[in-house]
């Protein structure tokens, strides 16, 4: 039966039913809260494997090299009312696969689950200055893009620990890596009380990159007195 529903869903999404079955299956999606379920899954899945790839021509490809996979698990039935291409017995054994597939991805812990940055608030103790106070209000409001540049010019100035640490944060919400850790590094082996969250960031980082056994390394550095451990902890138990 599963497969079967499986085949109906690809037919549906490939606008290959009649209009009375189309309607027909609209209203059984419509009265039956477990099969409208199953085609939201069934959606999702058929979503990321054509985002898996490229083009027309590799999804082909890997739906004909699943047909060893149907024939493995589907026997033909007899008297069909509509004739069923190969490739739909083959879909139908992938939906398995694939949530296998799906499911596997998602175990592995998030970056964004963990990346909480504080505010920032350097005017505020009266330190006045343009490019700093615009580098301020583009950080909390998440406009980390546009931070970097106003960040730069005032490490120029005056390179403090605070600045850079919250300048390497940005880089790294910006995707800029190399550029993140060397100055995550630097604070690292610095004895400034940002010391221990650049090594957090550093971890999530990783993280990002999902580069999780280098994470998890960096992870077993930070001392027990830091004050967000529970994260620590809570993060190394997810990468185990």
């Amino acid at each position: 039966m599963n497969e079967e529903r499986n085949i109906l869903f690809d037919q549906y999404l490939q606008n290959e039913l009649s209009d009375a079955d189309k309607i027909k299956f609209e209203k059984q999606l419509f009265e039956d809260s477990e099969l409208a379920s199953a085609f939201e899954i069934f959606k999702e899945l058929n979503f990321h494997l054509e985002n898996k790839f490229g083009n027309a021509t590799e999804l082909n490809d890997f739906k004909k090299n699943l047909k060893s996979i149907s024939a493995a698990h589907f026997k033909p039935k007899k008297a069909k009312v509509v004739a069923l291409k190969p490739w739909q017995y083959a879909i139908a054994a992938s939906v398995a696969i694939l949530i296998g597939v799906f499911f596997f991805q998602n175990i592995n812990p998030k970056f964004e689950d963990y990346n909480q940055p504080e505010s920032a608030y350097f005017t505020e103790r009266g330190e006045v200055n343009d490019n700093l106070k615009l580098a301020q209000d583009a950080f909390n409001t998440k406009k980390y893009k546009a931070a970097i540049p106003h960040f730069e010019v005032v490490l120029k100035e005056k390179k403090s620990p605070e600045i850079q640490y919250f300048y390497a944060v940005s880089l790294l919400e910006d995707s800029q890596f190399q550029k993140a850790e060397t100055n995550l590094s630097e604070l690292k082996s610095s004895n400034s009380v940002y010391k221990n969250k650049a090594i957090w960031y550093l971890a999530l980082s990783k993280l990002k990159q999902k580069e999780y056994k280098s994470c998890k390394e960096i992870l077993l550095t930070i001392p027990d007195d830091y004050e967000n451990y529970d994260q620590v902890q809570q993060l190394l138990s997810e990468l185990d």
